[in-house]
């Protein structure tokens, strides 16, 4: 019955190791046929320090992450587009004519008036206290019929400017001004957003590389572990060949042979997706072929004792940490909005200064006695001579203007200033739990860095007793002073306290890897900062973000 059970589980092992072939694993019994044997993959051999390199050059979640100051850049260009004057040009010909419905039209039978316009505009808003301006140059031709006309054609330019200064809403700050401030803190926190995703991206980028060196070494101890149930089970079998062994007390051997085969399978296909893990961290878009290339880590894991100071691992954290100066900046954001909508509460007192001159010519008739008088003559005024009245200000005009307006009772304004100063006293609030979350997560990264160094002393020493129990064990078993079950399970043991030293010294390298970015960067998402918004926009930038940590930082 045993040996149905055994030829089914054995025929299973076949038919799995099989299967990885196809993949490119090879079995651990065995040669698969020449004709099956797929072409072996290409070897990447890569430290730790160029997988990193290779991630800040490639790594596409960071390649998003780096364009966003270039987007922000956009947005103060654009903020600072509302200063940028505006031309404007008008050109214009009519041609009226009227039915006579008065009797000093003359002896005409209709009134026929013509025109043409080119008039020019400058205007803008000024980068400074609110000012803006505004310049205008007319100029047209004009001919007429009627008896009263006094020019006939008729030239005529006019320039106009204007000049306004708000004096106390939108003095210091206005909705310009304060956009292009926000879009500034936008940008720096755009920047801490780029050291944030580089210092994760290399965090992430060794865990994985630690993870595949896990793998690579797993499959060396799962392999260890079968070679040492394989030499158990022959040596069994020799014992019954020459009778000092029943039969049936190799069959605890056997399937201890088939659970460590299985093991170690499931050790090959870890290897692949530790593998498959850092190619997604270290190639972009272009360097599809490396998908099919095998990566073979050049790093051992090695135990290098690291010292841990939390006091200054906290203080400098504090003072860092990519979340903390995000949220600082969000705050420094808020303050600006804040600015603005305290000056929006002022009344709105405008200042501003009008100016005119104007010149006329063309050809002037001239009338003889009598009302209107009969033409006698003419003079002629050319434009430029109009233009000279303008430049030497012949003909001026000046207008000053003060206009005031206040709401009464509480106004939209008062409402949303109240509203952000409680927004960002709670932004504040939030800030000062982050820094006691970054405090708290930084000492249990550092304790955790300890805690693993003496993990890997304590797995280093019980794996060194358990390979002298189990040499202990199979002396006593040779002698025939214990069974083959004690064997076995000293095996076992053994196998358990390698994986043991193996699990604790690669939780030892990425809890420093953790210790060294939880000072720069946060290790998870958390809680967030408020962004205060007011009347005229929001202060776009991005929250602030902490995170906690767990026993073990993986």
């Amino acid at each position: 019955m045993f040996g149905i059970r055994r030829s089914a589980a054995v025929s299973a092992v076949a038919a799995a190791l099989g299967g990885l072939s196809v993949f490119g694993v090879a079995p651990v019994h065995g040669q698969t046929p020449a004709a099956q044997t797929p072409p072996a993959a290409a070897e990447q051999r890569l430290s730790i320090t160029d997988a990193v390199e290779l991630a800040l050059k490639q790594n596409a979640d960071l390649e998003v992450v780096r364009l966003n100051p270039q987007l922000q850049d956009v947005g103060i260009s654009l903020a600072r587009s509302a200063w940028a004057p505006t031309f404007t040009t008008f050109a214009q010909g009519s041609n009226r004519d009227t039915p006579i419905n008065s009797l000093l039209a003359g002896d005409v039978d209709k009134l026929e008036n013509n025109s043409t316009a080119m008039n020019f505009g400058l205007q803008s808003a000024l980068p400074w206290r609110g000012a803006s301006y505004q310049v205008g140059w007319e100029n047209n031709r004009a001919t007429t019929n009627n008896i009263f006309a006094n020019f006939t054609p008729q030239t005529g330019s006019n320039l106009t400017f204007n000049f306004t200064q708000p004096l106390l809403r939108n003095f210091g700050i206005d909705s310009t001004r304060q956009q292009l401030q926000v879009s500034r803190k936008n940008r720096e926190i755009s920047d801490v957003q780029v050291k944030e995703a580089v210092a994760t991206t290399t965090r992430s980028v060794k865990n994985a590389y630690w993870d595949l060196v896990f793998a690579i070494s797993s499959l060396d101890v799962q392999r260890q572990s079968l070679d040492l149930a394989q030499r158990s089970l022959k040596e069994n079998r020799a014992r019954v060949e020459i009778g000092t062994m029943a039969p049936i007390d190799i069959v605890q051997a056997e399937a201890e042979v088939a659970q460590r085969e299985e093991a170690v399978i499931l050790a090959e296909a870890a290897i692949a997706r530790a593998e498959d893990a850092l190619r997604a961290l270290i190639y972009g878009q272009h360097a599809a072929d490396q998908w099919n290339s095998r990566l073979v880590p050049t790093d051992q894991a090695a135990f290098t004792p690291v010292a841990v100071d939390i006091d200054g691992a906290v203080k400098g954290a504090l003072g860092s940490r990519t979340d903390l100066q995000q949220a600082q900046k969000t705050i420094e954001a808020n303050e600006v909005t804040i600015s603005l909508l305290r000056n929006q509460v002022l009344p709105a007192l405008n200042a501003s200064v009008d100016y005119g001159g104007t010149g006329i010519g063309g050809t002037q008739l001239i009338r003889g006695d009598g009302f209107p008088g009969p033409i006698i003559g003419s003079e002629t005024k050319r434009y430029s001579d109009v233009l000279g009245d303008l430049i030497r200000n012949n003909f001026p005009s000046w207008t000053f203007t003060l206009q005031l307006s206040y709401p009464l009772g509480t106004s939209t304004q008062d409402a949303n200033l109240a509203r952000a100063r409680l927004q960002n006293q709670q932004t504040a609030k939030q800030l000062d739990a982050s820094r006691i979350r970054v405090a708290t997560e930084v000492r249990e990264v550092a304790r955790t860095v300890t805690t693993n160094s003496k993990r890997v002393e304590a797995t280093r020493a019980s794996r060194a007793l358990a390979e002298k129990r189990l040499e202990a064990e199979e002396k006593k078993f040779q002698a025939g002073m214990t069974t083959n079950f004690f064997v076995l399970q000293a095996q076992r043991d053994l196998n358990q306290a390698r994986n043991n030293e193996l699990q604790a010294l690669i939780d030892y390298l990425k809890s420093v890897v953790n210790y060294e970015t939880a000072q720069v960067a946060p290790l998870g998402a958390g809680a967030g900062v408020t962004v205060v918004s007011g009347a005229t926009g929001a202060a776009g930038a991005a929250g602030a973000t902490t995170g906690t940590t767990g026993q073990r930082q993986q």
